[in-house]
């Protein structure tokens, strides 16, 4: 066969692997306001970058019918290519082709991506959008989930692993998105669950819908599963754009520097009256965030799961931190397990990512009651301590009112190795809020007095002037600075300035043991 021949010959298999997919097929996954694998992929890395990988595999499977049926390239397109010029590593299941079920040689096809990523140091996206194991492979397509989420086990916390669920993604396969950092899910267009709606109503007589219970809304608000909801395919695409330029491409690199169009010493005088007077009122930690990182951008992570507490990313002076803030405006920012649980485990993935945090306290303490107690908050909050703790990335804290009790120290505290704490004038460090000292410490004096209402009141008064101000714990050096809140930003910036340099280890272990 002649070169000529040769070339001629690779062209017509390129093309037929690209176009296996039937039109019918297409058609439909239009229809139903989903992309192809290839549209998805073109849509998310930068125009042409694309390089694809084992185009020209097929299935060694038989039986069933199923040897009758082998496209190029399976049931899944793999490949690397760029996203505003750094490398990331990406597979694309096709629903398309035997509805994009895995088998022995999708699961190879992935394996080979991931290692890649791992051995490269650069990022893996797994686009989903797959009915499962498929049936005619057997325990064949069983292992290949298996070795799967080993790799997702051992690049975690090497290199970031994202997920975006752009179709079903049932049963044992929903371990892979689980297990990755951060996982996107498709409004009205994506579901997520161990078993079906089929399976539960048999077993348990629950009815319920696809989106009830593996929707976005359901993962992202109740579960905590889905860490964003996108409107459609395109805007999960853009969206994970964006959030890859926090993100470093590996463990062992920092995140990529933009240069700020903001002034590092702009100062905000609305800072000066966004807490207000009355400690019982709530206010909205993300306007104070917005008001303090440049430009006001502020991405938030798992926006909609356990709102009483904020994480996200932002840029400080063009440098990429992780931002964690109690939020007054639900349940009055009080830790529960699912704030506890949200907050710790964004501290660890900044943590292995060297990207610095960011701490605003306003809490009051933990949340109360039977539920909570019998939920495990005693393990769940100690996650959030232990995440805190165990943090050796840079860590600044700044308290803007509340800071009581043991929520206090969870809350990235000096004790817990905080390297700068700052605190606003408005901030009450104490063991707990000044009536309940009162009613616990004074009660003799209070029930003793002519006018126990008004003796109460003074005793408030006078614990509120000596403990529920943060001088105190400034005098033992647990603050560094009492600042004016206009001044945050550019104080901030100088103290992550400072700690760019940071150089801290853990004692030397295998891993330590978190209350899981």
């Amino acid at each position: 066969m002649s070169t000529e021949e040769r070339i001629e010959r690779l062209r017509a298999l390129r093309e037929e692997a690209m176009e296996a997919s039937s039109r019918r097929a297409v058609d439909r996954q239009h229809d139903l306001g989903k992309l192809t694998a290839r549209e998805r992929i073109e849509l998310l890395l930068d125009k042409g970058s694309f390089q694809e990988m084992d185009m020209f595999v097929r299935h060694q499977a038989t039986g069933f019918g199923i040897e009758r049926n082998r496209p190029l390239g399976d049931a899944v397109v793999t490949g690397w290519g760029t996203v505003d010029g750094r490398t990331v590593f990406i597979f694309a299941e096709d629903f398309t082709r035997f509805g994009g079920s895995l088998g022995e040689v999708v699961a190879d096809k992935i394996c080979k991506i991931m290692d890649l990523a791992m051995n490269t140091g650069a990022p893996l996206i797994g686009l989903k959008d797959s009915g499962g194991a498929r049936i005619q492979e057997g325990v064949v397509a069983l292992d290949g989930y298996g070795r799967i989420f080993e790799r997702n086990v051992r690049a975690s916390g090497v290199i970031p692993q994202i997920s975006v669920i752009m179709g079903p993604c049932a049963g044992g396969a929903v371990y892979s998105p689980a297990i990755t950092d951060f996982v996107y899910q498709i409004d009205q267009k994506s579901h997520l669950f161990i078993t079906g709606p089929d399976v539960i109503q048999a077993v348990t007589g629950e009815e319920v819908t696809f989106e009830e219970l593996g929707g976005a809304h359901a993962h992202s608000t109740r579960s905590g599963v889905t860490h964003f909801v996108a409107e459609d395919g395109r805007a999960a695409l853009e969206e994970v754009r964006y959030l890859l330029s926090f993100l470093p491409q590996n463990n062992m690199e920092v995140p990529p520097f933009f240069t700020p169009m903001d002034h590092p010493d702009r100062m905000d005088e609305e800072l000066t009256t966004i807490v207000p007077d009355s400690p019982n009122q709530p206010y909205d930690m993300t306007e104070v965030i917005e008001r303090i990182v440049d430009d006001g951008d502020f991405y938030q992570v798992h926006e909609h799961f356990a709102g009483n507490i904020v994480v996200g990313f932002a840029r400080l002076d063009g440098y990429t931190v992780g931002v964690v803030g109690n939020q007054p405006a639900v349940l009055a920012g009080t830790l529960d397990i699912d704030a506890s649980v949200k907050a710790a485990r964004f501290v660890r993935f900044c943590d292995a990512f060297n990207i610095p945090l960011l701490v605003f306290v306003d809490v009051p303490g933990f949340l109360p009651g039977v539920e909570q107690e019998h939920g495990g908050i005693i393990r769940h909050g100690a996650k959030l301590l232990y995440a805190f703790a165990e943090a050796t990335v840079p860590r600044v804290s700044i308290i803007t009112r509340k800071a009581y009790g043991g929520s206090y120290l969870v809350m990235n505290a000096r004790a817990l190795r905080a390297d700068v704490v700052f605190a606003w004038p408005t901030a009450e460090i104490a063991v707990m809020g000044a009536a309940g000292a009162v009613n616990v410490i004074q009660r003799r004096a209070i029930a003793a007095a002519e006018d126990p209402e008004a003796e109460r009141a003074r005793l408030i008064a006078e614990y509120e002037e000596k403990f529920a101000n943060p001088y105190v714990a400034a005098e033992r050096g647990l603050i560094d600075d009492v600042i004016e809140p206009r001044e945050s930003r550019p104080r901030l910036i100088r103290a992550m300035e400072m700690l760019r340099s940071k150089r801290e280890s853990m004692p030397p272990r295998k891993h330590g043991n978190i209350p899981l």
